[in-house]
C-alpha cells in the first residue's frame, strides 16, 4: 500500500531532576552537597532510510515517545540521559509542524537526519549551589520537560523522470518495459492507483558511459486534476521532484478521445494549474501505441510538436518500437539537467 501522507504525535523524553543530598562518611563530617544532576531526555529524530518506499508504518503506529532522563543521585553521580528515539523515512519526506505548517525539515537522501522534538535538560543537584557563605544548600533543579509535536509527514517522490498522461495512455507499460516494476495494466482508466518507481539503465553504446535514472509512473490525470477530479492532486506533487516529464499521447483508436492536442493541453493546464512551477520542467513528448496508430491523430501531434518547439518520439511499448531511442533521450536530458544542477553558483563580489 503506498501511504504518503501521514501525521504522527512525538513527544522528546523529560529532562532527570537534580538531588539534594549530602555526603556522609565516617571521617568526613564537613562532607559538604554531593547532589547530582539529572540527565538529559531523549530526542525525537527523523532519519533518511533508502529501504523505505512509503510512510505506511506510520499508519500502525502514530504516537512516539523518547525516554526521559534518569534523576540524579548522591556522590555527584548524574542521572543516565534518556535513549533517543529514531523514526526511519522514506528519502523526499517533508516533515511540517501540524499546528503552525512551518517545515520542521527535509529528507532528500538516505543518512539525512534531523531532531523534530529536542529532549529536555535535566535539572542541577544542590551541589552547584554552594559557595563560601552558603556551604549546606537544599535547592535542586526539576528537570525540564521534553518537546511535543504534531507533525504532518509528506513523501514527494523522487525521480528524474515523470511519465504523465491521461489514463490508459501506456504509462505503465512503458514503465514495465523499460525497468524491472511490474505496475498493474488493464484496459480500463485509473488502473494504476498509486506512484510507481522503476530504475532504468542506458548501456555505454548510447553514451560516454553507463547512465542509470529512476522513473516514475503518475496514476491518469483528467481535466480539472487540480481542483479535485479524477484522482485529484493526490499525486501532482510526486511529479515537484522530477528533472524531466515525458508527456505520453496515445494515438491510437482506443482511448476515445479523438483530438490528441486536446489531450496535451489539458495535461498541460493541469500541471500549470497545480501552483509548483511543473510547466516549466524539461518536456519529452512520446506518442504510444504506434502499433496501432491513427495516421490522423499523429499528423495533428506532429503539428503541435513542430508548432512548439516539443521532441516527440514514436514508441510501442508491445512490439519494442522506438523504445531504445526513447530511453537514449531521457538519458541524456537527464545527464544535462544532473550537470546543470551541479554547476556552482555564482557568489557576489566582494569589495574591500
Amino acid at each position: 500500500m503506498f501511504i504518503d501522507r501521514v501525521t504522527v504525535r512525538v513527544a522528546a523524553g523529560n529532562g532527570g531532576s537534580g538531588i539534594s543530598s549530602f555526603r556522609r562518611e565516617k571521617f568526613a563530617p564537613l562532607g559538604g552537597p554531593d547532589g547530582g544532576d539529572g540527565g538529559k531526555g531523549g530526542d525525537v529524530i527523523i532519519v533518511g532510510d533508502n529501504n523505505l518506499a512509503t510512510l505506511l508504518d506510520f499508519t500502525y503506529r502514530d504516537s512516539w515517545e523518547a525516554e526521559s532522563g534518569k534523576h540524579g543521585s548522591g556522590s555527584n553521580k548524574t542521572g543516565a540521559s534518556g535513549a533517543d528515539i529514531i523514526l526511519p523515512v522514506p528519502p523526499g519526506t517533508i516533515v511540517r509542524n501540524k499546528e503552525t505548517n512551518e517545515i520542521v525539515g527535509e529528507v532528500l537522501a538516505s543518512g539525512d537526519e534531523f531532531v523534530v522534538a529536542k529532549g529536555g535538560r535535566g535539572g542541577k543537584g544542590n551541589a552547584w549551589f554552594a559557595t563560601s557563605v552558603h556551604r549546606s544548600p537544599r535547592e535542586w533543579q526539576p528537570g525540564e520537560d521534553g518537546e511535543q509535536r504534531t507533525l504532518e509527514l509528506e513523501l514527494k517522490l523522487i525521480a528524474d523522470v515523470g511519465l504523465v498522461g491521461q489514463p490508459n495512455a501506456g504509462k505503465s507499460t512503458l514503465l514495465s518495459v523499460i525497468s524491472a516494476a511490474r505496475p498493474k495494466i488493464a484496459d480500463y482508466p485509473f488502473t494504476t492507483l498509486e506512484p510507481n518507481l522503476g530504475l532504468v539503465s542506458v548501456g555505454e553504446q548510447f553514451t560516454d558511459e553507463e547512465v542509470t535514472f529512476v522513473v516514475a509512473d503518475v496514476p491518469g490525470l483528467i481535466e480539472g486534476a487540480h481542483e479535485g477530479a479524477g484522482l485529484g492532486t493526490q499525486f501532482l506533487r510526486h511529479i515537484e521532484r522530477t528533472r524531466l516529464i515525458a508527456h505520453l499521447v496515445d494515438v491510437s483508436d482506443a482511448s476515445g478521445r479523438p483530438d490528441p492536442v486536446k489531450d496535451v493541453e489539458v495535461i498541460s493546464g493541469e500541471l500549470a494549474s497545480f501552483g509548483a512551477h511543473l510547466e516549466d520542467k524539461p518536456v519529452i513528448m512520446v506518442a504510444s501505441k504506434i502499433d496501432a496508430v491513427n495516421k490522423d491523430k499523429l499528423a495533428k501531434l506532429k503539428r503541435y510538436c513542430k508548432k512548439h518547439n516539443l521532441e516527440l518520439f514514436e514508441i510501442s511499448a508491445v512490439t519494442g518500437a522506438g523504445i531504445e531511442a526513447l530511453k537514449w533521450a531521457m538519458a541524456k536530458r537527464v545527464v544535462e539537467v544532473r550537470k546543470e544542477e551541479a554547476l556552482p553558483t555564482e557568489e557576489p563580489a566582494e569589495f574591500f
